[in-house]
């Protein structure tokens, strides 16, 4: 089988597409054949190590000090088919139709096959929606369920006002959509090609980041996400109405202390970007996408040996919502 070998930290160049021995299942797992996964933001970041500086301490420390060792295939969504089912499973059958998060511990999902737990929360999956395709199923399990995270968090409701920095990528295309169907009133925040998209997914105000500080404008929020986590952290805490939260993703210690110390002497929240996915979240976004009340935004689908361009499309930011993967001949098919 194919699989993308990340044997160095470093550019897209340090990828190699390789043939490696299919898995085969222990009792306890299932075998997937997957036929579409994503590129994202933190794939790349990941492969580049271009993280904070304590979170770039524990990573290199779980991978591997000086090389990836530990995990040695990026990619931790997918949608497929499962090929074969452990003795031990249950919850699945040969040929259903899946999508998954893998998490850390299980991720690698550049790949033709992967191995999965069939009966642990150590990953997410579920049953595909019959409705979309494997392209638009894939970028599901990380995008979506992290946005219905953060909204959670944020108790959006019927009436909020809210805004979404960053609201053109790959968890963005979701919150906003998510934020609609919960009745809130969203602001969205991105570069200028992007602008229209983020209208046509339901965005009550687009605003370009280069030409519009959001945080002058004559507004309160009731929830900010700051996805790329480059709003002015004062300022943007200025803006937030009472009780109001404010998340960032990606922050550094400071922004972290900082975020500590006003919700301490504040009734604001400030919260980081950690996510706790759940099965039952991923099974609430199927019937979503099943009822057409949201949709997966997909910019561009890769085969898997274009995966150093996929990448360098992710990093040049120019992304609209999410880049595919396609390993199979109908990896765009239902």
């Amino acid at each position: 089988m194919r699989r993308v070998a990340w044997t160095r930290y470093g550019p897209p160049e340090v990828l190699e597409l390789t043939e490696v021995e299919k898995p085969r299942p222990t009792d306890d797992e299932i075998l997937i054949r997957i036929h579409a996964t994503t590129v994202t933001a933190g794939d790349c970041e990941q492969r580049e190590l271009r993280l904070p500086f304590l979170f770039k301490f524990v990573m290199r420390a779980y991978i591997g000090i000086r090389r990836p060792s530990r995990i040695t295939t990026l990619g931790m969504e997918l949608a497929g088919e499962v090929e074969e089912v452990g003795a031990s499973v249950t919850s699945f059958k040969k040929g259903d139709q899946v999508y998954a998060a893998t998490g850390l511990t299980h991720m690698g999902t550049y790949a033709d096959y992967i191995c999965l737990p069939g009966n642990s929360d150590d990953v997410v999956i579920a049953k595909k929606p019959a409705s979309i395709s494997f392209a638009e199923a894939a970028p599901v399990p990380v995008g979506g369920m992290d946005a219905l995270y953060y909204l959670r968090q944020g108790e959006v409701k019927e009436g909020d006002r809210i805004i979404i920095n960053g609201a053109g990528g790959t968890i963005g295309c979701y919150a906003v959509q998510l934020a609609k169907h919960f009745g809130a009133h969203v602001t969205a925040i991105d570069s200028s090609d992007k602008l229209e998209l983020l209208r046509s997914i339901g965005a009550d105000v687009a605003l370009d980041y280069s030409k519009e500080d959001f945080t002058k404008r004559d507004e309160s929020y009731h929830f900010i996400l700051d996805l790329p986590s480059k709003a002015p952290f004062s300022a943007a805490i200025q803006t937030l109405a009472p009780a109001g939260t404010y998340i960032f993703t990606s922050g550094s210690l400071t922004t972290s202390l900082r975020g500590r110390w006003v919700s301490l002497r504040s009734d604001k929240r400030v919260l980081g970007g950690a996510t706790w996915p759940k099965k039952e979240d991923l099974e609430y976004l199927g019937d979503l996408l099943e009822a057409g009340s949201i949709k997966t935004v997909v910019d561009r689908v890769y085969p898997l040996e274009d995966v150093i361009e996929a990448q360098r499309h992710v990093e040049s930011g120019a992304k609209k919502g999410n880049v595919v993967l396609s390993l199979v001949d109908e990896g765009q098919g239902k």
